[in-house]
């Protein structure tokens, strides 16, 4: 009895993996079927595209031999058309051409040279320009000439750019004027036409006046004795008094007496030597 309930069950199991196995064969015979039919489907597209393709690309070489062989032709067609007179035409039409580059080149030329001339005639103003400027600055320094205040010896020149030694200080020092030398009590006279700008009694270069002249022009006198003869404001004419010499310049007071004389031109101090006369 078990012999046979133990066959039974053997049969059984035999049967089920024979179902299985059956089972799985047919899902595989199904999808390489599936497989194969996507493949040729796919395939035969990739042929189809391909044969167009040839047949385009045959198509459009053909046209263009077509078309370049029509143009050949037209062209052959053009030329062998033109008359011996059409032909001396062109020739006359080229020599016309090269005749009329010919006089465009020479016209570019002569304006070449215009504009050189042009060029010039400017630089030769410009240079002329230039040439009244510096005549126009050398008159305004000769037109305004000054005389000199007072008449004697110049005992210490203008040093602006170098230095002189002062024996006063004991020291090397610049020095923006002239020294003249002149006894005490010498009349000093105003160097050339202006207005008496300030009267002071400068800390360094004692009683000193200065006068306002024409075109920016002002002149100092200090170390004076005296500056009574004139006041601010006032008018004076070139050679009128103005004060005497003395000896009040605490700077220079180990010098004889002297007048120390300045000019300034526009604010800058001068060398009085280039504009007495």
């Amino acid at each position: 009895m078990r012999r046979d309930n133990n066959r039974r069950l053997f049969n059984l199991n035999n049967q089920d993996k024979t179902k299985r196995m059956f089972f799985i064969s047919a899902i595989i015979l199904i999808l390489a079927m599936v497989a194969f039919f996507i493949t040729f489907i796919i395939y035969g597209n990739i042929l189809r595209n391909d044969d167009e393709l040839a047949k385009i690309n045959s198509k459009s070489i053909t046209d263009l031999g077509k078309s370049s062989s029509n143009m050949q032709t037209e062209q052959a067609s053009y030329s062998m058309g033109k008359s011996i007179n059409d032909v001396k035409e062109d020739i006359n039409n080229s020599e016309n051409s090269e005749e009329k580059n010919t006089k465009i080149a020479i016209n570019t030329s002569n304006m070449e040279k215009e504009d050189n001339t042009i060029q010039n005639t400017s630089k030769n103003e410009n240079d002329t320009n230039k040439t009244k400027t510096t005549n126009n600055k050398v008159e305004e320094l000769k037109e305004l000439t000054f005389t000199k205040p007072v008449q004697g010896e110049i005992i210490r020149d203008f040093a602006k750019d170098t230095l002189i030694y002062s024996e006063t200080l004991k020291e090397w020092i610049t020095h923006m004027g002239i020294d003249i030398k002149a006894d005490k009590t010498t009349v000093v006279k105003s160097a050339e036409d202006g207005i008496i700008k300030s009267i002071k009694n400068d800390p360094r270069y004692g009683i000193t006046v200065v006068i306002e002249h024409a075109k920016g022009y002002v002149s100092v006198y200090s170390n004076l004795l005296t500056a009574e003869f004139v006041k601010e404001g006032e008018k004076v004419s070139k050679g009128q008094t103005i004060g005497t010499v003395g000896n009040t310049a605490t700077f220079e007071i180990a010098d004889e007496p002297h007048l120390h004389f300045e000019i300034l031109k526009d604010g800058e101090y001068q060398d009085p030597n280039l504009y007495l006369k």
